[in-house]
């Protein structure tokens, strides 16, 4: 049996409904559920290091103004409510550059308790998984990370940002090829890169996500919504490979889609071979 975690990064108050919906209605309609990253309160002005605004602001539309809170997106926020195969994450908090790749345990423990709070005041509870801006996050993250949710999910881990406290876990991890491993009292969860994504030629897409899924028991798929519709115009192929990869996954009887909550809960089982 193969097991798939189904992980879409940034949605926040500038996401259209429409964009949600479009992508992922054909696998709700499967029984396929999808674990939403949100973006608690959004920097609207959030850039990627060559300068360019990030791609989850310029596919969609928001308020002015620093910041825009979910709370702020009352349509999106009843539409996540409203439908039982989303399950919401928490993606940092403002999505700043590399927003938790810094050791200052204070500020970090901040903006985890203001995402917190914002998820909550948008009416979407309290998460049990966590993921962090461009993957990255610092030793003291993690330790704060840990202390408040029961899985991270993440896309590698690195000796030198790894708890000296979770060294020994971490070393039976490594000799053991294992892609996920508990420490600090939770889950932590790598994945074998963004396999769906505009970067990659649609024709290649399928036959990488097969690839991954049967040569792993426990697989996280990561994709973005917005790469979808960039700049709001939407990527037809690319959207008939995510349907692609929903009609593949619930077509065959050894694979079960779950959520993060399964983890962390104890009803699906971490193994296989990672980074």
């Amino acid at each position: 049996m193969h097991t798939v975690i189904i992980r879409d990064d940034d949605t926040c108050a500038f996401t259209p409904r429409a964009c949600l919906e479009r992508l992922y209605r054909p696998l709700l309609d499967r029984g396929l559920p999808v674990c939403l990253a949100v973006i608690p309160e959004v920097r609207t002005e959030v850039r990627t290091p060559d300068g360019r605004r990030e791609g989850f602001l310029t596919s969609g539309r928001g308020p002015a103004g620093e910041f825009a809170p979910m709370a702020g997106n009352r349509d999106l926020a009843d539409y996540l409510r409203a439908e039982p195969g989303f399950h919401i994450v928490q993606h940092g908090c403002h999505h700043d550059y590399l927003e938790f790749g810094s050791d200052d345990r204070r500020e970090l423990a901040r903006r985890l308790d203001r995402g917190a709070a914002g998820l909550r005041e948008a009416g979407l509870g309290s998460p049990v998984a966590f993921v962090a801006p461009y993957d990255r996050m610092s030793r003291g993250a993690l330790l704060e990370v840990a202390a408040r949710f029961k899985v991270i999910s993440t896309g590698w881990f690195e000796s030198g940002r790894v708890p000296r406290r979770w060294w020994p876990a971490y070393a039976m991890k490594k000799l053991q090829g294992r892609a996920h491993w508990h420490a600090g009292g939770g889950a932590l969860m790598s994945h074998p890169g963004c396999l769906l994504s505009f970067h990659h030629p649609p024709a290649a897409m399928l036959t990488a996500v097969q690839r991954a899924v049967d040569g792993r028991a426990v697989t996280v798929l990561v994709t973005h919504w917005w790469e979808y519709f960039r700049h709001g115009v939407p990527d037809e192929p690319f959207i008939g490979v995510l349907h692609e990869v929903g009609e593949w996954l619930a077509s065959r009887r050894d694979i079960r889609v779950v959520s993060f909550r399964d983890v962390a809960n104890g009803t699906v089982r971490l193994n296989g071979p990672g980074p």
